[in-house]
């Protein structure tokens, strides 16, 4: 027997797939900007688990708030998440975004450096001076970088997106970060994503605009 296909009319796809979330999620110990996070992340996969793998630093959402309102620009580590971040949000807000990854000092800086484009692409972030939102969803030796320049001194971002997915050294990558001193949105364990990473930035700009 064949499932009965429920009547949505096209915009209101959305709102009915966040009411779906809110039922199968129940009562959720969070404030509700963080829970609008964690919807959007879920809303992007599918995926419930993530109630469980997403870990906010104290006070990560309204830090990163503030930042956006001042005009923090983004840094991601794949032109994947940036395309997945909405543009019209961010130019209402005059958020400028960037990726580095196929730029050509990026490539000379790997090479030389015998690193990954994707930890090259963090120093050059770090050498711009700017408040920052860094949204990693696919590389963790951007988060490895990202971990060694905050240690250093070089770079303090307003916040961190860590959500790579992935085996080799994600997990790692992604506890370090819980250790820093700075404001970060993690994805524990395995999953993640580039579309993880866009889902959170966007969730956050839909906080303002």
């Amino acid at each position: 027997m064949m499932a009965e296909w429920e009547q949505v009319q096209p915009q209101e796809i959305e709102a009915r797939s966040f009411e779906i979330i809110s039922k199968e999620l129940g009562e959720l110990d969070l404030e509700e900007k963080y829970a609008l996070v964690l919807k959007r992340v879920i809303h992007a996969t599918a995926d419930f688990e993530y109630a469980d793998n997403l870990v906010f630093s104290q006070n990560a959402v309204e830090h990163a708030l503030e930042a956006l309102q001042n005009g923090c620009c983004i840094v991601t580590d794949t032109q994947m998440a940036m395309a997945g971040i909405n543009k019209k949000a961010l130019k209402k807000l005059g958020i400028e975004i960037y990726n580095f990854i196929s730029d050509e000092d990026v490539a000379k800086a790997a090479k030389r450096n015998q690193t990954t484009r994707a930890a090259a692409c963090m120093d050059k972030a770090a050498a711009m001076q700017r408040p920052m939102i860094l949204a990693v969803g696919n590389a963790p030796t951007a988060l490895m970088r990202i971990y060694e320049l905050v240690q250093q001194g070089k770079l303090l971002p307003e916040l961190i997106v860590g959500v790579p997915v992935g085996f080799v050294n994600v997990i790692p990558s992604k506890e370090q970060i819980l250790t820093l001193p700075v404001p970060y949105i993690v994805a524990r364990g395995r999953k993640g994503g580039s579309n993880v990473a866009a889902a959170i930035v966007n969730a956050l700009l839909y906080l303002i605009v």
